[in-house]
């Protein structure tokens, strides 16, 4: 039983509204995507994780010692390797060697879109329509990702294979698919004159992939439209990392003192090691669409936040303060550097990429600040640019 509802607020819109108090650290709700796919820069990389959940599919001395570019780094308490547990289980499409973590996956992978999503020899041909869709898209969001090109690809291999089309379309249609408040007179970034010819290039790239009729609502330059507006502003990013989760296994063993503090000097120098190659890049990362998920409004004073605890694509969100029976549920959809600025520039990630004016009660209080952009927005658009500047040569 959910212990929330979705209600709609005047001047707000849809939102999730407790039906009961939840304390800090409280399980609200789980919830498995109704897609997800790794981003592709992350794959390129060899950021080896589940094609259906995401589930890494490296041991965790083949991961650290591949993110530290070092095959001698050593590991203690390798007893503690979380994917030992699921290693055994790993296999793979006998036709195309995507891997899964677990039979299971295969089998639901197979039954939901891979039967017509798998490509076969093709997998590896760079000439294949999919493959040019998704290097057109690398081409374009250089890491840091936070979305995929490949999330609407499996979309459309889910509507291909479903033998309820209507039934998927009205959970499609379920997601916002907003790229313009007229109300506002707020443009989502992508309509921009920047990403015109980005844009053009990825809807050609997209017809060419699907030109089948049977997907002839989706190719529309409209539909189109909608379907990046859905992946823009409802997609959630996922992490997963075998590393992360065996620091959270060893962390809680009942150690001595000594020999606590002697594992937090070793995690220390682990991470440093793999940060010095690595970088801030130390997860398998993508994305999924979540239907109860997305009904979630933000807020930059968050009393809820969404985890991956399993090291799986299923979200848990949990309460991250008190939240009193009638209270809105509500999520940062900016991450903890970005909440840290300025509310001109938190505003204007929020306009561009999720087309609307945050009035939570941070943002109230901030009203008479001056309309400064910080820093470090400034230098994210320098880039941007850059690699629009890139792109067009």
């Amino acid at each position: 039983m959910n212990h929330f509802e979705i209600q709609d607020l005047p001047g707000k819109g849809r939102a999730m509204i407790a039906t009961k108090s939840f304390a800090t650290d409280e399980i609200i709700f789980e919830e498995e995507p109704f897609v997800s796919h790794q981003f592709s820069w992350n794959t390129a990389y060899g950021y080896a994780a589940c094609d259906h959940c995401m589930r890494p599919l490296e041991t965790l001395l083949e991961n650290v010692r591949r993110l530290a570019n070092n095959q001698a780094v050593a590991v203690p308490l390798v007893e503690h390797d979380p994917t030992a547990l699921w290693f055994p289980q790993f296999t793979q499409c006998a036709r195309c060697k995507v891997r899964y973590c677990s039979e299971d996956c295969l089998v639901e992978a197979q039954k939901r879109y891979h039967r017509v999503a798998c490509m076969g020899a093709f997998r590896a041909d760079d000439t294949h329509p999919i493959n040019v869709l998704n290097e057109t898209w690398k081409k374009m969001h250089y890491p840091p990702e936070t979305g995929t090109i490949m999330l609407i690809v499996r979309l459309m291999a889910m509507y291909q294979q479903s033998n309820k089309k209507s039934e998927f379309l009205e959970q499609l249609q379920s997601f916002q698919a907003l790229i313009v408040n007229r109300e506002q007179k707020i443009y989502h970034k992508m309509l921009g004159e920047n990403f015109e010819r980005q844009m053009e290039q990825l809807y050609t790239a997209f017809c060419n992939a699907f030109k089948s009729e049977e997907f002839a609502m989706f190719t529309t330059p409209d539909a189109f439209k909608t379907l990046m507006g859905i992946l823009g502003t409802n997609s959630q990013g996922i992490a997963t990392s075998v590393l992360a989760q065996w620091v959270t296994k060893v962390s809680e063993l009942p150690l001595p003192d000594a020999d606590k503090e002697q594992l937090d000097t070793v995690i220390d120098e682990l991470y440093a090691k793999v940060g010095d190659f690595a970088g801030e890049f130390l997860n398998n990362e993508g994305s999924g669409l979540y239907i109860l998920q997305s009904k979630i409004n933000h807020s930059c004073v968050p009393n809820a936040q969404s985890t991956f605890p399993y090291s799986n694509d299923i979200v848990v969100l949990k309460a991250v303060a008190p939240i009193e029976k009638g209270d809105e549920i509500c999520i940062s959809y900016l991450d903890e550097c970005q909440l840290e600025r300025s509310r001109h520039s938190r505003h204007k990630t929020l306009r561009e990429n999720y087309i609307f004016v945050c009035q939570c009660p941070k943002c109230r209080a901030q009203a008479s600040d001056p309309d400064v952009t910080s820093d470090e927005d400034e230098d994210d658009d320098d880039e941007e640019m850059d690699d629009c500047d890139d792109d067009m040569a």
